[in-house]
């Protein structure tokens, strides 16, 4: 067997890979069809901000949390950790407006318990309701209906929700590169739940019961880590039978995206100091995917260099016609279609951005929020 065909016959093998994830995978997101009793019950509902130092963000974004239109008892609940700036008077002339706003103020660091799980676990204990519905600081609803679609997911049975977070379209690549970035997570943990293999969430839109956080221990085993409150948590206790997703604009919250390159390195840094703690079939699955896909286009090059051209075409037709009808299927569903034209290029920066960030899954995380 030549060099040639030996490097062709792995190139077609990373492409039938890739090609599998999006046709078993990536295609139930571009294919989803929310259930016919979405939008047929209410439960009462805690939503959980936590915040440190975030007065502008709280001052920006809070408000569309509480002028959300939800018929039955729910409550929004603001830890406020230990912040030095202006919060405790933002979220005080709130009060005075919106009677749902209760506030817990901390006042001494946690000990031994890293990033923003503590306070976490605190408006998680004070809060009334069964069902937590978690956002940031720095996000917002996109619509008056969050509450109202995230909670419906709640069907006998399901103890874990997970929405989608978006970012606002603003001029410039690096807002591109961040909102298919933000799709392209989202396409894999959407896709794996709705395959039944739950791996992650993101805080900015995910949803859980409280009964399942205090079953679990909370965040007791992850406590020493920065990072992980939402996606090592899901990571833990969701499964295939107890697991949802909501693909609905109108459960979507917005964030506003890092402005420089240096502020998204290090938001995508810790980010990803979390993966090599998950468990090791969903570590294969992605590394598997990120893998051959790292692979697919130097060997494809070489393919075209050592081996018939004509034949080397072949598959990277094929992947990118299956990318590409589902790309834009997927995009549609999650409000992204506008980066549908720049796939191709998005797909070659993937190469880049999983050798970028690589490093990150065996260094140390950074003990900060």
């Amino acid at each position: 067997m030549t060099v040639g065909l030996i490097l062709f016959c792995l190139f077609a093998a990373a492409a039938i890979i890739q090609i599998l994830y999006y046709l078993i995978y990536f295609k139930r997101v571009a294919a989803y069809v929310p259930p016919l009793n979405i939008q047929s019950q209410t439960h009462p509902v805690s939503v959980i901000v936590c915040s440190r130092d975030e007065d502008e963000a709280l001052a920006r974004n809070l408000p569309g949390v509480l002028v959300q239109e939800y018929p039955t008892t729910h409550e929004v609940i603001v830890v406020n950790d230990n912040s030095v700036d202006d919060t405790r008077y933002i979220l005080e002339e709130l009060q005075k407006k919106f009677k749902q706003l209760h506030v817990i103020g901390l006042e001494q660091e946690a000990k031994l318990i890293a990033g923003k799980k503590f306070p976490l676990s605190i408006g998680i204990k004070e809060c009334k309701h069964e069902i937590v519905l978690l956002t940031d600081a720095d996000c917002t609803p996109a619509t008056e209906h969050w509450i109202a679609r995230m909670q419906a997911a709640f069907t006998p049975g399901i103890e874990v929700v997970l929405g989608y977070g978006a970012y606002y379209k603003a001029p410039g690549v690096l807002n591109k590169l961040i909102r298919w970035e933000t799709f392209h997570t989202a396409l894999q943990y959407f896709g794996f739940a709705l395959a039944g293999t739950p791996y992650m969430g993101v805080g900015r839109n995910l949803s859980y019961r409280k009964e399942l956080f205090f079953r679990n221990k909370g965040f007791s085993a992850i406590n020493n880590l920065p990072g992980g409150d939402d996606d090592l948590f899901v990571n833990k206790v969701a499964h295939k039978g107890n697991t949802a997703v909501v693909i609905d604009p109108a459960a979507f919250t917005l964030s506003s995206p890092k402005k420089t390159w240096a502020d998204w390195l290090r938001q995508k840094t810790r980010h990803y100091s979390t993966g090599k703690y998950y468990k090791t079939s969903h570590k294969f699955l992605l590394g598997l995917y990120a893998g051959t896909l790292v692979l697919f286009y130097p060997l494809f090059v070489a393919s075209l260099l050592f081996f018939d051209w004509r034949l080397a075409l072949l598959p990277f037709v094929v992947r990118l016609i299956v990318q590409g009808v589902i790309l834009k299927k997927a995009m549609k569903q999650l409000g992204e279609d506008d980066l549908w034209r720049w796939f191709p290029l998005f797909d070659i920066w993937m190469l880049v951005y999983y050798i970028m960030f690589a490093p990150s899954l065996w260094k140390k995380p950074q003990n900060r929020w």
